[in-house]
């Protein structure tokens, strides 16, 4: 084992309980992340109410946090490959959870739109940042699945703050109910923050930077949690024969011949796939509004159609690393626009319910596929950053969307705004199946060797279809 490189030991190790650890930990943290990216759909109705706003203030106050996560995404990954996963980490959720803790006690609308923006901005390398930690430690045989359990307690997340918003919006205890909203993200993320100063740094990236000594002690700790038939399966495996370590890499390598067809597909899609994914979540409350329905009923339909998203994280697991990934999104991307179209048109309870919780169930199916595969196609010194980048188109797109479909559903209604998320979707499909390279199963370093950065020469298998 010691004659190999870190990133062919990671490959050929068992999955053991620092790995499993590592997933829980991780989950907890993504678990925040998506909690805040559906903290003001689920409370739009209610602080739209509260402060008498509507119209641009209404979709600053939807967009604000999205524009920070954009900004987030850029600057905090990128500093995550250079000063490594771990201290980003501490970054990250340190700077959400006192801005969203002072959103709490926001007096009025432009400092509540200013802290979400600055909660933002700490929160928004959070997933890209734990997409490409995992990815780095989880041998690739089992790397889907073991993200897809972090991923399934991330999504938790919208089901509970469903039902915490129907039980704790509607009451006033020393304040308004939904500053306590506010206070449980916090308080929640302070205690995923504490967690995540027990993880390892990703030795594959100390190897990739060339810190072996310490990466070797690090891998040591890996080896160590295996059983003792775990090593003599190890010990059975043939050797691996992989590129050497690659070493540090600019940015500009995004933008080479073997990366740049990866990069500009990976950006269509982060732009686009924001209007299916969080277009629904964080406008369902307003268009269950629209359709004439209470707060207190919207609430419950929300809460029961957002049961889709663990349910769907599930389903998942068992074919994540049977379908091919891109075929996955592909697949589920189509979905996606059908049962929003229907969604649209419904207006009885049991439909909307259906057809919304369909939706969900889908759609993280969907997710789950692209947040493995947007970590795939890059070396390991620049994943962080490219990932970031990319993801940080996705928050932008987030932030403008309330722009666009707010008034689309204001004027023209569910269905038309519906038929625009359709349509993006199929732009999604086309971009992923005809472009984005076969990833499922394969080793990170098998996926991004780099020859030369000056050859031009494109990896066969980036041109695979």
């Amino acid at each position: 084992m010691a004659t190999l490189s870190i990133a062919a030991r990671l490959d050929r190790i068992p999955v053991s309980s620092i790995h499993r650890k590592a997933a829980f930990i991780i989950g907890l943290g993504l678990f925040f992340e998506l909690y805040d990216v559906y903290l003001s759909g689920v409370l739009g109705s209610v602080i739209s109410e509260q402060f008498h706003i509507s119209g641009v203030t209404q979709s600053l106050l939807l967009g604000s946090s999205f524009l920070g996560m954009f900004l987030g995404a850029i600057f905090l990954n990128r500093m995550a490959d250079v000063i490594g996963r771990r201290k980003a980490f501490m970054f990250n959720l340190l700077i959400y959870s006192v801005f969203t803790f002072l959103c709490a006690f926001s007096p009025n609308v432009s400092l509540l739109v200013l802290f979400r923006f600055l909660a933002g901005f700490g929160i928004g390398a959070e997933a890209p940042l734990c997409d490409t930690y995992l990815s780095e430690i989880l041998p690739s045989y089992r790397r889907g699945t073991i993200m897809v359990w972090a991923y399934t307690l991330q999504f938790c997340s919208m089901p509970v703050e469903g039902l915490l918003a129907r039980w704790i919006v509607p009451t006033n205890v020393g304040m308004a109910g939904w500053r306590w909203m506010f206070i449980i993200g916090s308080l929640g993320a302070v205690f995923a923050w504490a967690l995540q100063q027990f993880l390892p740094e990703s030795p594959r990236w100390l190897e990739s930077v060339g810190r072996k000594s310490e990466a070797e002690k690090i891998m040591v700790r890996f080896e160590k949690h295996l059983t003792a038939s775990q090593r003599v399966d190890i010990a059975d495996l043939p050797p691996a024969v992989l590129a050497p370590p690659q070493e540090k890499l600019p940015v500009s390598t995004l933008f080479i011949a073997q990366f740049r067809r990866r990069t500009i597909l990976l950006w269509v899609f982060q732009i686009l796939q924001t209007f299916g994914y969080y277009g629904f979540g964080t406008l369902v409350p307003l268009v269950l509004a629209q359709k004439g329905f209470d707060v207190h009923s919207s609430l419950t339909y929300t809460t029961l159609t957002f049961i889709g998203y663990p349910v769907g994280s599930l389903i998942s697991l068992p074919i994540v690393e049977r379908i091919q990934r891109k075929w996955l999104i592909v697949g589920t991307a189509f979905c996606m626009g059908a049962f929003g179209i229907l969604f649209g048109i419904s207006n009885s309870p049991a439909l909307i319910i259906i057809f919304g919780f369909l939706y969900t169930l889908v759609s993280n199916i969907f997710s789950n596929a692209y947040h493995i595969f947007q970590v795939e196609i890059y070396p390991t010194s620049i994943r962080a950053t490219a990932s970031g980048a990319g993801y940080s188109l996705s928050r932008l797109s987030s932030g403008l969307m309330p722009f666009v479909l707010l008034p689309l559903l204001q004027t023209s209604g569910a269905t038309a705004m519906f038929s625009v998320v359709a349509i993006a979707m199929v732009i999604v499909m086309i971009d992923i199946g005809g472009f984005a390279p076969k990833t499922t199963a394969r080793p990170l370093e098998e996926l991004n060797q780099i020859p030369t950065l000056n050859t031009g020469v494109e990896d066969a298998h980036s041109t695979s279809v």
